[in-house]
């Protein structure tokens, strides 16, 4: 029954969500091609339930500049004031709304990550890949990209054990309140985050 609730509440508010906002999201995309250019949606595979990889959506919050060699610079360089904006208020998310509404996503899960890596999960950490992903989590409400990689996994498995329709809503709540104090926007010494597979090959725990 939690499962279900949960997908109509998915739908629901996906729908909802961009009904009321659509002068928001068109605002949105003709500020991002005025500014960082084409394309508008920043487009990715990340990994989904099952394993299964999805195109993830998002508003594009960097330049596509790079160097000499052709290789796109850090994020530091590439994250303009106007992308950041769009991460803290958490504007750049609010396309997912459609993967949602495609029942690739959910509104609360583990956020979805890298196909590149897969390799490099526990096999208590694979239980993220149980459920859908969502745009918030337990993670995100308990540090968001500032806590590092070992607790937000741990977090993310937390939420798969101790899943309920009650405490999704518990942390959309919570949700609110970290978007309105944009916290945990990145990590220390980063734009946004340590990438994980570079961070375990250091560890030695790949």
């Amino acid at each position: 029954m939690d499962a279900l609730l949960k997908r109509l509440l998915d739908i629901a508010v996906a729908l909802g969500l961009l009904l009321l906002l659509w002068p928001l999201l068109l605002t949105a995309a003709l500020l991002v091609r005025a500014r960082l250019g084409a394309p508008i949606f920043f487009r990715q595979t990340r990994i989904g339930k099952g394993e299964q990889p999805f195109q993830l959506i998002k508003f594009r919050t960097m330049t596509d500049a790079r160097d000499a060699s052709g290789a796109l610079l850090p994020d530091a360089v590439r994250l303009t004031a106007f992308g950041q904006w769009l991460r803290e208020t958490s504007v750049d998310e609010l396309p997912e709304l459609w993967n949602i509404l495609t029942g690739k996503m959910s509104l609360v899960g583990p956020r979805p990550l890298l196909p590149e890596y897969l390799p490099y999960y526990t096999a208590r950490e694979q239980l993220r890949h149980t459920v859908r992903p969502g745009i918030t989590g337990l993670a995100q409400v308990n540090g968001r990209n500032a806590i590092g990689w070992d607790a937000r996994l741990e977090l993310d498995a937390q939420y798969v054990e101790q899943f309920s329709f009650a405490r999704d809503l518990a942390i959309l709540w919570q949700t609110a309140a970290v978007v309105l104090r944009r916290d945990g926007i990145s990590a220390e010494g980063h734009a946004t985050m340590a990438r994980l597979d570079d961070e375990r090959r250091n560890k030695g725990t790949a």
